[in-house]
């Protein structure tokens, strides 16, 4: 795998900003929880240049052990497909529920029992849906040590995460994201 420069930080905040993926207001969040901050990075995906700004900082943290990418549907899954194409990892897609018909499979893609496989997510908050693609991937038999995000919102990811065995890496935070030029 070839290296892969990474766009700085500010790039992937200020596409996040101008994206719109980045709101400041009073919102109610999935979990019910209030906020005066929504972030909402696929507002930034859905256009070609800003999902390859961020899937280039994405794959420039793809490390050399790395076996694949996984992520959860949906939010994760352009991420994981454009930085999969960069770096020439496979790819596995982790749903929110098995199938209720054929296989029942949490998961699309292979899974190498022992392979180090790198979670990739758009948001963390609390950590909820990441820990659940690793108990996901691990009961597959991978090797779950890192996770990457676009935002982590510091509201307890790093440390839940951090019990299970699993370093939280973020391209940038809610910190810095609050600090971001308008």
């Amino acid at each position: 795998m070839t290296e892969i420069q990474a766009p700085p930080a500010e790039e992937v905040r200020r596409v996040l900003v101008e994206a719109g993926a980045v709101r400041f207001g009073e919102f109610t969040l999935t979990s019910g929880r209030r906020s005066d901050v929504y972030i909402d990075v696929k507002k930034a995906w859905t256009e070609p240049a800003r999902l390859d700004l961020i899937a280039r900082a994405l794959a420039a943290r793809v490390a050399p052990g790395d076996h694949g990418l996984a992520g959860m549907e949906l939010g994760a899954v352009p991420l994981v497909v454009a930085t999969s194409l960069r770096v020439g990892l496979p790819m596995i897609v982790i749903r929110k529920a098995a199938k209720e018909h054929g296989t029942r499979q949490r998961f699309e893609g292979e899974v190498p029992r022992g392979a180090r496989i790198l979670l990739i997510e758009d948001t963390a908050t609390t950590g909820g849906s990441l820990v659940q693609s690793i108990e996901v991937l691990r009961a597959a038999g991978a090797l779950v040590d890192r996770a990457l995000v676009v935002v982590d919102r510091e509201e307890g990811a790093r440390e839940r995460l951090a019990e299970l065995g699993v370093r939280l890496e973020a391209l940038t935070t809610l910190s810095e994201l609050r600090g971001a030029p308008a």
